[in-house]
C-alpha cells in the first residue's frame, strides 16, 4: 500500500455507478413531483393561499428531490472515505478514500445548487406568488430572514458550500472525518423547520423525523459509495471491499431499525390510525412502509448472499441486487418530498391549545414534587442516548468478565448513575416542564451541565471502550478502537481540554447564553432546546474529564491544579445565580407571557428561584469533585507505593544500595581532608586558627563518612566499614 498522498486532482473516473445514481435521481424527480402535482393545490386553497402556479407548484418538490439526493450522495461518499475504506499509515486517504472524497466534492456542488434554488422556490411558495415575482434581492434579503423554510435551505447551502470546499482542499484521514460530522450537520436546519416543527406534539415529531432523516442518509448514501466501489477499478478495490462492505452491512441493519421505529412515531404524531386507510396522506404514508418493508427484505438478501462474496473481492451480486435496492432507495426519497408536500388528514381534535403551539404539548397542572417525578414524557433523542449508552456499557463489563478481567463496580454505578441522570433530566417532569418554566429549565440545565458529566467521567468510558474493542493490528485497517485513541489525543481534544479553554467555555456558556438574548430567540424553537441540552452536556463534560475523569486524556493535570481549576469556576457559577436572582428583567419574557400559566403569575419571581437554583447547585458537584479527587489522590498514592514496594522485590532494593554506595563514596572522598586538617590542628602556628573552627563540623563529616543507611535504619552490616573501625 502506498505511503504517499495521492497526488491528482481529476474528478474520479465515471463507472456504470454513476448511470445508476443519475436513473434514481430522475425516478425520485418524478415521484416526487408527480405525486405533488396530484395535492399540491389541496394544502393552499385549506389555509387559504393563492396558488404559486406551477413552476413553484411541481417545481420546489422536483428541486427538492434533487437536493435530499445529493445530500445523501455527499453524506454517503464522506463516510465511505472516513470510516469504511481503510486510510494509509501515514494518515493520508488511500486511493478508495481519495475517489470517494472528490465523489462528494462533486455531488455537494449539485446539493449547494439546488438549496441556493429552494430558498426562492420556497418564498414563491410561501407568498402564494409565482418565482418570476420574487427573483428580487430586496425582496429576498427582506423576506427570507422571516420565514423559516427558506432560511434553513439558506443554512443548509451554506453548510454544502463549506463542505465541497473542504473535499476539494483536504487528503488526510482526521480532515476528513471533519467533512463528514460537518456534512451530517447540512440536513438538521430544514428538519428542524419542517412540517414536524410545528403543530401538536412538535417535539416528538422534530425528534423522530431528526433520527430519521440522519438514518436514511447513512443508509442510502453509504450504499451508493459502496457500489461505486464495487464498481471502481483497481488493485485496492478488492482490500477496501474486505473493510467496507461488512462494516457497511453493520451500520444498514441498524439504520433500518432506526428508519422503522422513527417513522412510525412520526406518522402517528400526523394521523391517527383510523384515518390511515382512505385518506391521500395515508396513501402516502402506506406506500412509504411499503417501500421500506421492500428495502428490508432485500437487505436480508444482501446478508445472505453478496456480503459474503464481495467481502472476497467478487462484487458482481452486490452490484445487480444493489442496484435495484439503490433505484428503489431514490424512488423513497421522492415519495418522502411529496409526503412534506401533503396536508394531513384533519382528526377532528379542533386547533391545538396554547401550549401544544408552543412547546408541543399540554401541562396537568403546577410541577409539583410528583408530577417532576412521574410525569414523563420520554425525549427520543437524550431519554434513548442515555438508554443506549447503559446498555453499551453494560455489554463491555460483560466482556470484560467473560474473558476473566476485573472492572471496579464503583464505576460501573457512576456511568449507570450518569446515565440516569440524563433521563431523568430529560424524559421526566423535569424535562417535561423545563421548556414551559425558567427555574425547571435551570435545574435541567444544571443537571445536565454539572451532575451527569461528573457521573459518566467517573465510569471511565474510554478506557472500557480501549480494553474491549477489537484492534486493528499493525498491519489490519484501523478501527473503532483506533478511532477512539486518535480523537482522545487529537490536537482538538487537547485544546478543549486545556484549562484556559474548558473554563470559559463551562462558566462562560451561561452568561453568552442568558444575557445576550439567545436564550430568547431560542426559546420557541425545539431544535435550539435539544442544541442547549446538547452543548451543556458537552461542555461540562469537557471541564470536568481533565479534572476527575479516570480515562486517558489528552492534558492530565496534577491534583493541586485540579482543585485550583474546580475552585476557580466557583464564583463565576455563584455570581451567576446572583445576577439572576437581582435582574429586574424577564429573560424570555415575551415567550413565557405567551405561554400563560396560571400557576407562573410573576415571571420574576420564577426567574430568581431559577437563579437561586443556580446559585446552589453548584455547591453539591462541587463536594463531589472535591470527594472524588481527594479519593483519586489517596489511592494514586497507594498505587505508587506498592509499585515501589514491587519494584524493591524484584530488584533486591537496588534504589537503597545505590543511596547507600553515594554515600560511602562520598565518605571517602572526604576521609583525606578530614586527617589533613587534623595534622593542621598538631600544627604550632595555627592553634589560634584551629580554635575559631566549630568542632562538631568535623564530628560531623566522621559520622557521615563511617555510618552507611540500610533498610532497618541502622548500620550496613555489609559495609566495609562501621561505626568502631579505626579512622
Amino acid at each position: 500500500m502506498a505511503q504517499t498522498p495521492v497526488e491528482t486532482a481529476a474528478p474520479p473516473r465515471t463507472s456504470g455507478s454513476s448511470g445508476l445514481v443519475l436513473l434514481g435521481t430522475a425516478i425520485a424527480v418524478l415521484v416526487a413531483a408527480g405525486l405533488t402535482a396530484l395535492s399540491g393545490a389541496r394544502p393552499l386553497v385549506a389555509l387559504g393561499l393563492p396558488d404559486p402556479g406551477v413552476l413553484t407548484t411541481v417545481g420546489l418538490p422536483a428541486v427538492r428531490a434533487v437536493a435530499e439526493v445529493a445530500m445523501v450522495l455527499t453524506i454517503g461518499a464522506l463516510l465511505l472515505a472516513a470510516f469504511l475504506a481503510p486510510p494509509q499509515k501515514s494518515g493520508y486517504l488511500d486511493v478508495a478514500g481519495y475517489r470517494a472524497l472528490r465523489r462528494a466534492g462533486w455531488t455537494g456542488v449539485l446539493w449547494v445548487a439546488a438549496a441556493v434554488l429552494l430558498v426562492p422556490l420556497t418564498v414563491a411558495d410561501a407568498l402564494g406568488r409565482p418565482v418570476a415575482d420574487v427573483l428580487d434581492v430586496g425582496l429576498l434579503v427582506e423576506v427570507v430572514p422571516q420565514l423559516a423554510a427558506s432560511t434553513a435551505w439558506s443554512w443548509t447551502a451554506v453548510i454544502a458550500l463549506l463542505v465541497v470546499v473542504g473535499c476539494r482542499s483536504v487528503l488526510t484521514w482526521g480532515w476528513t472525518t471533519v467533512l463528514f460530522g460537518l456534512s451530517v450537520a447540512g440536513p438538521l436546519p430544514v428538519t428542524l423547520t419542517g412540517h414536524s416543527a410545528a403543530g401538536g406534539s412538535h417535539d416528538v415529531a422534530t425528534d423522530s423525523l431528526v433520527l430519521h432523516v440522519l438514518a436514511s442518509s447513512l443508509w442510502v448514501g453509504g450504499l451508493v459509495a459502496v457500489i461505486a466501489l464495487a464498481a471502481s477499478r483497481g488493485p485496492d478495490r478488492a482490500t477496501a471491499l474486505a473493510t467496507a462492505v461488512p462494516r457497511f452491512s453493520a451500520l444498514a441493519l441498524v439504520c433500518w431499525l432506526v428508519l422503522a421505529v422513527t417513522g412510525t412515531i412520526n406518522a402517528l404524531t400526523r394521523i391517527s390510525p383510523g384515518a390511515v386507510f382512505g385518506s391521500y396522506y395515508g396513501g402516502l404514508l402506506l406506500a412509504k412502509a411499503g417501500a421500506l418493508l421492500a428495502l428490508g427484505a432485500l437487505g436480508a438478501l444482501h446478508r445472505r448472499s453478496t456480503v459474503a462474496a464481495a467481502s472476497r473481492g467478487e462484487p458482481r451480486a452486490l452490484l445487480r441486487l444493489g442496484g435495484v435496492e439503490v433505484l428503489l432507495m431514490l424512488a423513497t426519497i421522492g415519495l418522502a418530498v411529496a409526503l412534506g408536500r401533503t396536508a394531513a388528514p384533519d382528526d377532528g381534535s379542533g386547533a391545538p391549545s396554547r401550549a401544544e403551539a408552543l412547546i408541543g404539548y399540554d401541562l396537568n397542572g403546577p410541577p409539583t414534587l410528583a408530577r417532576l417525578l412521574f410525569d414523563w414524557r420520554f425525549d427520543l433523542v437524550f431519554g434513548t442516548a442515555a438508554i443506549v449508552l447503559a446498555v453499551v456499557y453494560l455489554l463491555g463489563v460483560r466482556r470484560m468478565r467473560a474473558r476473566g478481567d476485573d472492572w471496579p463496580v464503583g464505576r460501573t454505578l457512576g456511568w449507570l448513575a450518569g446515565c440516569a441522570a440524563l433521563l431523568v433530566a430529560t424524559s421526566s417532569g423535569i424535562g417535561r416542564y423545563g421548556p414551559a418554566m425558567f427555574s425547571v429549565h435551570m435545574g435541567e440545565h444544571m443537571i445536565l451541565s454539572m451532575l451527569v458529566p461528573i457521573l459518566l467521567v467517573l465510569g471511565a468510558p474510554v478506557t472500557l471502550a480501549l480494553r474491549t474493542l477489537p484492534s486493528g493490528g499493525r498491519h489490519g485497517p484501523p478501527g473503532p478502537r483506533e478511532w477512539l485513541l486518535a480523537a482522545v489525543h487529537s490536537p482538538p481534544s487537547r485544546w478543549l481540554t486545556h484549562p484556559l479553554v474548558a473554563l470559559p467555555l463551562f462558566v462562560g456558556s451561561y452568561y453568552a447564553l442568558y444575557f445576550s438574548g439567545i436564550f430568547p430567540a431560542a426559546l420557541p424553537e425545539h431544535g435550539a432546546h435539544l442544541l442547549m441540552n446538547l452543548h451543556f452536556l458537552v461542555v461540562g463534560t469537557l471541564f470536568f474529564w481533565p479534572i476527575i475523569g479516570i480515562d486517558p486524556s489528552p492534558r492530565r493535570l496534577p491534583p493541586v491544579a485540579r482543585l485550583a481549576v474546580v475552585f476557580a469556576s466557583v464564583p463565576f457559577h455563584a455570581f451567576f445565580g446572583v445576577a439572576l436572582m437581582s435582574s429586574a428583567t424577564v429573560i424570555g419574557g415575551d415567550f413565557y407571557r405567551a405561554l400563560a400559566l396560571p400557576w407562573v403569575p410573576d415571571l420574576l419571581q420564577d426567574q430568581r428561584l431559577g437563579g437561586g437554583l443556580a446559585w446552589a447547585s453548584g455547591e453539591l458537584p462541587l463536594l463531589l469533585v472535591v470527594i472524588a479527587l481527594l479519593i483519586q489522590w489517596s489511592r494514586h498514592d497507594e498505587r505508587s507505593a506498592r509499585r515501589d514496594d514491587r519494584r524493591a522485590e524484584h530488584d533486591g532494593d537496588a534504589d537503597l544500595r545505590a543511596y547507600n554506595a553515594m554515600l560511602h563514596r562520598l565518605a571517602t572522598e572526604t576521609r583525606p581532608s578530614v586527617a589533613q586538617s587534623d595534622e593542621t590542628e598538631s600544627s604550632p602556628g595555627h592553634t589560634d586558627r584551629v580554635d575559631a573552627e566549630p568542632a562538631g563540623d568535623h564530628e560531623a563529616v566522621r559520622a557521615a563518612g563511617g555510618t552507611a543507611v540500610s533498610a532497618g535504619h541502622g548500620p550496613d552490616p555489609t559495609s566495609s566499614e562501621s561505626p568502631e573501625a579505626p579512622r
